[in-house]
């Protein structure tokens, strides 16, 4: 029996068909109080096995293991990618989903190929300072062989906390995906129970922003076509006035607090790419349903305009009553260009009559587009962002979707883990002050012509590099995180950690020490690619926390 155990860095994809010989070993690591950690059991065997996983720790409570699953990575990249820092540039299996090791009763199973156990710790903020032990035991036996390994790693518990975040994130949130890939009526128990649940996996993630269907969201929609209608108001016109019922949106709101969400996006006013439209809104009159608003209204309809008039001012009458308003920022439409700055300024001169100016947000990659004044947040494309901070834009927000894969980092699943991570550090540097995603859980193909399953394409059906689309699974009864939503988690935790760091020494030492470390003037597309560069740099900043407080 050949079985080979080592525990190594969750910045490693351990592929199926990869040796584990050359992955360095980690058997200590130091934490803040409240920090996560994530690290693996990296098996490789020459024959089937069924191994049995143990879990030995006297703070096993703030622990979760998983068993690490391949998925189908059917479209790596573009086919014309120059940039070489990728895993793969042909289809294969790649690990990515993390199945709850219980789910999958205690054990890993595996066969003639390398495998991986995800162990990931999340710290409380009140766990007392000390030295501790996770021991993970494996064993497998039959009638002829038996095999057991042990591996434990050492956590050292700090004095010190890290702050709680401070950078907003929102992934979109696919209310209609979530209805669709269980076969839910949307918005029945069933549905409101799996946002709940879907809602508290993000938490967890760090996403502390939610996409919010206040109309049904514009977006990624053919046109002429719909989406399923996730609209959360409900509306009714009796002559030339709209009345609106919020409870749903009250609802929606108390689940978010409920996960402790802090911060609302109200979906987009205008459609996607241009604004040439009104967005689909359905709306009952005389006891009848029907699509008052959608791709047969212009965006300057003088009848849009007069219900934008009534629904914005009522919408925000509503918001704070419920005391969130101050949290809530606004779209008017993603991803605008300088070419459509006219039919903007009409809209935002709608939208800006109810609706404080600098709680507006969209995507805009053209800085000429930015100097106009209309968007006080602006969300910037990773590789167009380098005009925007030389011209030290306040309240710079930053996103990725697929187009983001020359030399910047994201989260595809060909590119190494370390291009996910370096995002925090690259936030961190430049002042960031959210960031945005697309897919958290986009389980359709392009434009949303049809359902997918995520298990079976994770690219929706070929149309973006495997992994843009979402970030985690659906399951039987919820969902579960990608190793890529964990490992971006850690990133939101090095802002906080060199943040910390700033409060003993200074913003302006610890951007030295960054691109001291990193051997170079780091930026969004020049960072080390070696993966040992963050954890070192994390570690260093630990370390020089625990020493100026000592």
């Amino acid at each position: 029996m050949n079985i080979q155990v080592k525990q190594v860095s969750s910045l490693e994809k351990i592929l199926p068909n990869g040796s584990i010989e050359n992955y360095s070993e980690i058997n200590k690591k130091t934490l803040l109080k409240g920090q996560s950690f994530s690290y693996q059991i990296a098996i490789e065997t020459s024959h089937n096995a069924e191994l049995k996983i143990e879990l030995i720790s006297p703070i096993k409570d703030y622990v979760n293991v998983y068993v690490v699953k391949n998925s189908i990575c059917d479209m790596p990249t573009y086919f014309d990618t120059k940039d070489e820092n990728f895993i793969t540039k042909e289809p294969c299996l790649i690990p990515d989903v993390l199945m709850p090791f219980e789910d999958e009763g205690n054990v890993i199973r595996l066969n003639n190929e390398s495998g991986s156990i995800w162990v990931n710790l999340n710290l409380s903020d009140d766990i007392p300072k000390g030295e501790y032990e996770l021991t993970v035991n494996l064993s497998y036996a039959t009638a002829t062989e038996k095999f057991t390994a042990s591996k434990t790693m050492k956590i050292s518990v700090t004095d010190e906390k890290i702050p709680s975040q401070k950078t907003i994130f929102t992934q979109w949130f696919h209310t209609d995906s979530i209805a669709d890939i269980h076969n839910v009526e949307i918005y029945s128990d069933a549905h409101w129970d799996l946002i709940d649940k879907y809602m508290s996996l993000a938490k967890n993630l760090g996403i502390n922003m939610i996409l919010t269907p206040v109309i049904t969201p514009p977006l990624d929609t053919e046109v002429g076509k719909m989406r399923p209608c996730t609209q959360l108001v409900k509306i009714e016109k009796k002559n030339e006035n709209y009345i609106f019922d919020f409870s749903l949106l009250k609802k929606w709101i108390s689940l978010c607090k409920k996960n402790n969400i802090e911060y609302y996006e109200i979906s987009h006013l205008f459609s996607q790419w241009g604004l040439k439209f009104a967005p689909n809104i359905k709306i009952s009159e005389n006891g009848k349903e029907y699509l008052m608003f959608g791709w047969h209204v212009k965006s300057d309809d003088e009848k849009y305009k007069e219900f934008l008039c009534q629904f914005l001012p009522s919408l925000v009458e509503f918001l704070k009553g419920e005391n969130i308003l101050d949290k809530c920022y606004f779209h008017i439409s993603d991803e605008p260009s300088k070419e459509h700055i006219e039919t903007y300024k009409y809209a935002h001169s709608i939208v800006s009559s109810y609706v404080d100016s600098s709680r507006i947000m969209d995507a805009i990659s053209d800085y000429q587009f930015y100097e106009t004044g209309l968007i006080k947040t602006p969300v910037t494309a990773t590789n167009h962002i380098e005009e925007f901070l030389e011209n030290d834009v306040q309240n710079q927000w930053a996103y990725y979707c697929c187009g983001q894969f020359e030399k910047v980092g994201n989260r595809f699943l060909a590119m190494p883990s370390h291009k996910n991570r370096i995002l925090g550090i690259q936030m961190y540097k430049f002042g960031i002050k959210g960031f945005l995603q697309w897919g958290y859980n986009f389980y359709y193909s392009q434009l949303s012509r049809k359902k997918i399953n995520p298990y079976i394409t994770t690219s929706s059906d070929k149309a973006f590099p495997s992994g843009d689309p979402f970030s985690v699974y659906p399951t039987d009864n919820g969902c579960t995180p990608s190793l890529r939503a964990i490992i971006f988690k850690e990133a939101l935790e090095d802002i906080e950690i060199l943040r910390k760091l700033e409060e003993k020494i200074g913003r302006d030492e610890v951007i030295k020490m960054i691109d001291k470390e990193a051997k170079m003037d780091l930026t969004f597309k020049d960072y080390p690619t070696e993966s040992s560069f963050i954890p070192q740099l994390i570690d260093k900043a630990i370390k020089m926390i625990n020493k100026k407080t000592s």
